[in-house]
């Protein structure tokens, strides 16, 4: 397969072109520090895949690959979190967490090699909508409750759940209920997804609050936090995989 390299980083760009070759799986036809130049050059000579860094001056890599005709499978490499990738693992694109490990770029390897023979996802729009939810501006880190004229400040880390019930959303500090002006579907957007999942159509729990799970008498799962009263929330059955991979159990 031909590959190209994309990173503003030389020494990334030299320690990946050391483990590739060291692969004998891939044909480096060329690496570049600057986005553009990687432009000019890829709009004339295609390839099979595209090792592409997104943090980068003057061309983002999601701005770099919506300009880029035809599109080549695109490998990521990124100080991402992983759950904030979610999105291209699931969609068959796949992402390298600097610093990059030769086992995962295995891994890696071996599900591009898959990809290759199968239809190509559409990269473009998936990249698109990454750069939408990865942008700084999105992410909220303190929120306000406003009752009458008082008006409370409450940073985001210290609420351990946010909870809808009578058509209001409560962020919930200290076993205290806060009415915030959001619904959950748009907390669930602008919340980071590394501390908080939403568990129930009516909870979002906030990963680091939580202190244990367990059966609940009807068959479902219970999660207890660590707070002073020792609340417990009810898990969606449909939910409670994801919870668990969030926790690594």
């Amino acid at each position: 397969m031909r590959a190209y390299l994309v990173d503003d980083e030389p020494l990334a760009i030299k320690r990946l072109t050391r483990m590739l070759d060291a692969t004998d799986r891939v044909e480096i036809v060329g690496s570049t520090n600057d986005p553009q130049t990687a432009l000019e050059f890829l709009r004339g000579h295609p390839v099979d895949v595209l090792f592409l860094d997104i943090q980068m001056p003057g061309l983002s890599g999601f701005e770099l690959l919506d300009q880029i005709h035809p599109q080549p499978l695109v490998i990521f490499t990124t100080a991402y979190d992983r759950y904030a990738l979610e999105a291209f693992d699931v969609n068959s694109i796949d992402y390298l967490l600097k610093p990059i490990e030769p086992e995962r770029l295995d891994r890696a390897l071996d599900k591009l090699e898959r990809l290759v023979a199968q239809p190509r996802p559409d990269i473009r729009a998936l990249a698109r909508e990454l750069a939408v939810q990865l942008a700084p501006h999105r992410r909220i880190d303190r929120i306000a409750s406003k009752v009458g004229e008082r008006t409370t400040v409450l940073e985001v880390s210290r609420i351990s759940h946010f909870s809808a019930k009578d058509k209001l959303t409560f962020a919930v500090v200290g076993g205290r209920e806060h009415v915030v002006d959001y619904t959950l579907s748009e907390l669930a957007e602008r919340l980071d997804p590394r501390r908080f999942v939403r568990i129930h159509r009516a909870t979002i729990a906030n990963l680091g609050f939580v202190q244990e799970l367990f059966p609940d008498v009807d068959g479902g799962v219970l999660v207890r936090l660590k707070d002073d009263r020792k609340t417990e929330l009810s898990v969606a059955r449909d939910r409670v995989r994801d919870l668990k991979d969030r926790l690594g159990i």
